[in-house]
């Protein structure tokens, strides 16, 4: 089976990962460092986030203004993102202007001079407030939190304004210099490139001459009782996930997972968008996912239905979960499923920023780098009978945590019996 990348490990530690692509004209280059909103104490809830926002403020050659000027000059896109497990400064260029774009990112992500943090900390709570004002995304903590309780993984990634409002530049930095260690590097590019170009790269502007590796995370909790959480806000809809402890990143079923996960809920003909939308008109967005971490994992559905349509949305959705854990999936569905995720990562595959994204996350949490080809081996040996074992343990009729955004929480509670027959105290 060919080999799609190239991975190397520099002396200080730091791992490069390429993968060319010499019909494009492009190169998308991330640099991805191993800290996230898991690796917080309750006191730096949001410091990772905000530490990213802080990469973009100014460097010892660039001002923040100039460091936008530079990109802009260059024709190119950068942004950067933060999850409860990694952070990563990431940007999308014309191959000729490699060499000036990964030194600008080289030091914008480890020679920040931690200047305009106030004006940023503003920017960070005007962002909080908005994710304040969305309860659609908002639920989606909430159920994590029901799940994970005080653990970091249910916490949501962007942090608490109490905290944000204290940080100090010596707090911001003093985190960095602790987490943002070689060992901790990865450095990923995909696109019209040479990998030995690449190391070079890597060697002279994010090597640093400091040492140090991976701090492990706290290990995730142990298996909670299902519980039901309800925050109230004055909205048209209730917004509602359902959900419950999934799967570890490296988990050998996380393929099986994708295409249950497609059957239910992740999908326009999967059985959720059907039932709930197409044919009853009960919700304009209801879906399902699946979240995995280092060592668990996440599932969930949503649904954003009016107050009248909570009761018979949550009986239609508890119904579904029912069926796909107590009736083996048809062969039909089956087969599209399977062809569905099959046909959406061999398209993700055309964009050099969604390859740089895999080769990244791979490497950085230490799953196995597999071909296109050998995923989708993956795929094709996935049964029936796997995904009836994996839904009866992701998807249990007792179990389920649920959280909810709306107005009534009386309602909410009298409308739960279908989706989790038990349910402890909030």
């Amino acid at each position: 089976m060919p080999q799609e990348h190239t991975l190397t490990q520099l002396d200080s530690g730091i791992r490069v990962v390429t993968e060319r692509v010499p019909s494009v004209r492009s190169i998308a280059l991330g640099l991805w460092v191993r800290v996230g909103s898991r690796d917080e104490q309750q006191e730096q809830a949001g410091i990772s986030h905000f530490l990213e926002h802080m990469l973009f403020k100014g460097t010892e050659e660039l001002t923040a203004e100039q460091i936008a000027q530079e990109f802009d000059g260059l024709g190119a896109d950068i942004n950067a993102a933060t999850s409860k497990e990694a952070t990563v400064l990431h940007a999308h260029f014309l191959d000729e202007h490699l060499d000036r774009a990964f030194q600008v990112m080289g030091d914008m992500l480890l020679r920040s001079t931690w200047s305009d943090l106030e004006s940023e900390r503003e920017v960070v709570l005007e962002e909080i407030a908005m994710y304040e004002d969305e309860p659609q995304d908002k639920v989606h903590d909430v159920l994590s939190t029901a799940v994970f309780g005080d653990h970091p993984l249910g916490r949501p990634v962007i942090g608490r304004g109490e905290v944000i409002s204290g940080l100090t530049a010596e707090t911001v930095s003093a985190y960095h210099h602790a987490r943002y260690l070689p060992g901790a590097i990865v450095v990923a590019a995909a696109g019209n490139l040479e990998h030995q170009q690449i190391e070079q790269l890597a060697e002279r502007f994010v090597n640093g001459s400091r040492n140090g590796g991976l701090q492990l995370p706290e290990a995730a909790p142990p298996r909670r009782e299902a519980r039901a959480v309800f925050h109230q806000k004055e909205t048209e809809q209730y917004h509602i996930c359902i959900g419950g402890e999934g799967i570890a990143r490296n988990d050998d079923r996380r393929f099986a997972l994708s295409i249950l996960d497609a059957i239910l809920g992740g999908s326009t003909s999967s059985r959720l968008f059907q039932e709930v939308r197409e044919k009853r008109g009960l919700a304009y967005a209801v879906y399902s996912w699946a979240s995995q971490y280092q060592d668990t994992g996440q599932v969930g559905i949503y649904v954003g239905t009016r107050e009248d349509n909570v009761v018979q949305a949550l009986d239609v959705i508890g119904r579904e979960m029912a069926r796909i854990r107590d009736q083996q999936v048809g062969d039909d569905e089956l087969r599209r499923a399977r062809e569905h995720v099959k046909g959406r990562l061999a398209l993700s595959m055309e964009s050099t920023g969604a390859r740089m994204n895999r080769l990244g996350r791979s490497v950085l949490m230490g799953t196995p780098l597999l071909t296109l080809d050998q995923t989708i081996e993956r795929l094709e040996g996935v049964t029936r009978e796997d995904l009836e074992r994996l839904a009866g343990e992701l998807y249990p009729a007792a179990g389920m945590s649920v959280a909810a955004i709306g107005r009534d929480e009386d309602l909410f509670r009298s409308a739960l019996a279908p989706v989790s027959a038990e349910l402890a105290p909030a």
